[in-house]
């Protein structure tokens, strides 16, 4: 008889033992609770049968705050158009005083943030976004005010405006 190679032997008699193991029905099932284990021993038990465990129905959840309109929705006098336009004239430097501006659409409003587009004589349209209940603040202006500030913290509606287009427009 030809004698086998001592690798050979030894990777025969490693896969024979790792093809082996227990018994599907003789492994413990994992760990769930609530549910009685069966047990490993071939000897019927003798125990009566119990009924499985139901869960306890929670309590229901305490009423929430209704979330915020993700809509934008024109805003209600203030800020006006014509603000918007004084802050992008004045301290924002955006645009120069002898341009003629009109605006187009807006201003938006959702939860503080502005959305305006303007139309720019002898220029492209302009899209600003801006934010505050008082003071007005400029957040961005320009032909693509998607920018990382308005897609991280503006409002869904200001967001939706400012990144996918101005809806009917």
């Amino acid at each position: 008889m030809p004698r086998t190679p001592p690798l050979t032997a030894t990777l025969l008699a490693l896969l024979a033992l790792t093809a082996c193991g227990r018994p599907p029905e003789l492994r413990e099932p994992p760990a769930t609770t609530g549910a009685p284990r069966p047990s490993a021993s071939a000897t019927p038990s003798n125990a009566t049968p119990t009924a499985p465990a139901t869960a306890t129905p929670s309590a229901p959840a305490a009423p929430t705050a209704p979330a915020p309109d993700p809509a934008a929705t024109p805003c209600r006098g203030t800020p006006s158009g014509d603000r918007i336009v004084a802050l992008l004239r004045g301290s924002a430097g955006v645009l120069p005083r002898n341009v003629r501006v009109t605006v187009r659409t807006g201003p938006l409003c959702a939860e503080g943030w502005h959305y305006t587009v303007l139309a720019v004589a002898g220029h492209e349209e302009l899209q600003a976004v801006t934010r505050g209940r008082g003071k007005l603040t400029l957040v961005t202006a320009g032909t693509d005010v998607c920018g990382v500030e308005v897609r991280a913290t503006a409002p869904p509606g200001i967001r939706t405006l400012a990144c996918d287009g101005v809806p009917g427009a």
